[in-house]
């Protein structure tokens, strides 16, 4: 598979998750959702996710199975927000690595082009997610990031691998 295809995802979406259909999802025959938790489900540096994020997944968990999988290593961070959204979560994924995302999909009990990995992330979320042959799917952060790191690492990925 080409570098480029590796990084390029299914789907981008020009703004937050909660702009993400979950009707386009279904009709693509998707049953299972990973979702990357900085950046893609709150902000970095927040502590809580906010109200539109949290209507958002209550909707996707009545369509999906929904798992949190996250590099952050920080667990019981993790497993807090995990703990408010009543979802399962993996932290300390290491993504772009799949053996995390392996062992989700096997909990999920699907084939893998049935799962959707949604995530802000070109060289972690969307190369791991395409490595699998997952449904990949670009999301914008839910609010401003308060930590320099996130936004620089987000802007020298786009703009070495521009999405056309």
């Amino acid at each position: 598979m080409a570098w480029k295809t590796l990084i390029s995802p299914d789907l981008v979406v020009p703004g937050p998750v909660t702009q993400l259909s979950l009707d386009l999802l279904k009709e693509r025959g998707i049953q299972g959702l990973i979702l990357d938790l900085d950046d893609t489900l709150l902000a970095l540096g927040q502590q809580i996710v906010n109200t539109e994020v949290v209507d958002w997944v209550a909707r996707a968990r009545l369509d999906f199975r929904v798992w949190i999988v996250s590099n952050n290593p920080n667990r019981t961070f993790i497993e807090s927000i995990a703990v408010s959204l009543s979802l399962p979560y993996v932290n300390q994924a290491a993504k772009p690595s799949r053996r995390a995302l392996r062992r989700v999909i096997e909990q999920m009990g699907l084939p893998h082009n049935q799962v959707a990995i949604v995530g802000d992330r070109l060289l972690t979320d969307i190369l791991a997610g395409n490595r699998l042959g997952l449904l990949t799917v670009l999301v914008q952060p839910p609010g401003p990031s308060h930590i320099i790191r996130g936004n620089l690492l987000r802007a020298a990925e786009r703009l070495l691998f521009p999405q056309s």
